[in-house]
């Protein structure tokens, strides 16, 4: 499998460079901060394609919050997704709080909604979504992110954070099969 990253990596086109990604992830920053701030933020991160992001994103975060994940996933090392499975949710209360759920990738929107869905059914007074980067193809009401750092075209993307069939969520960039 690892021989299969390597070939894809090396034929893929990339898309954003990390020095593209991490300026994209400073103006986000500086959207959640006037957004949620002053507000004593849980940030929720959804694992495991959201460590990355969550990794770059936090120190830009100059205001105190909070940081819980829940583990919730569609694609298990697969090409495209399947049925929603749930390995751990939060461990934090989330009552009152507003929460922030990051996630690499808004592609259907299903997993942030269902995520959002539980948390809000948890008590929580306000749910944002905020992802590292937005498939560019049409979603059902409900199903967009608050946030969004970068806009990718509706074909496979991995890396910084996202797989390519387990493997290059280290990648130091983003890129796009050919």
């Amino acid at each position: 499998m690892a021989r299969q990253a390597w070939a894809a990596l090396e034929t893929a086109h990339c898309l954003y460079t990390g020095e593209q990604v991490a300026a994209a992830l400073d103006v986000l920053a500086a959207r959640l901060e006037a957004a949620v701030g002053q507000l004593n933020p849980l940030i929720m991160v959804v694992l495991n394609g959201a460590v990355v992001f969550a990794g770059q994103l936090l120190p830009r975060l100059a205001f105190p919050l909070e940081v819980d994940y829940v583990h919730a996933t569609r694609y298990a090392g697969a090409l495209t997704g399947g049925a929603l499975s749930w390995v751990a949710g939060p461990s934090q209360p989330v009552e009152g709080r507003t929460v922030v759920l990051l996630d690499d990738i808004l592609d259907e929107g299903h997993t942030l909604a269902a995520a959002a869905s539980k948390l809000r059914e948890s008590g929580a007074a306000r749910v944002l979504k905020a992802v590292l980067v937005t498939k560019d193809r049409p979603r059902g009401p409900g199903l967009e992110a608050d946030f969004s750092a970068l806009d990718v075209p509706d074909r496979y993307i991995f890396g910084w954070g996202m797989d390519y069939e387990g493997f290059l969520r280290n990648a130091k960039g983003i890129y796009v099969l050919p």
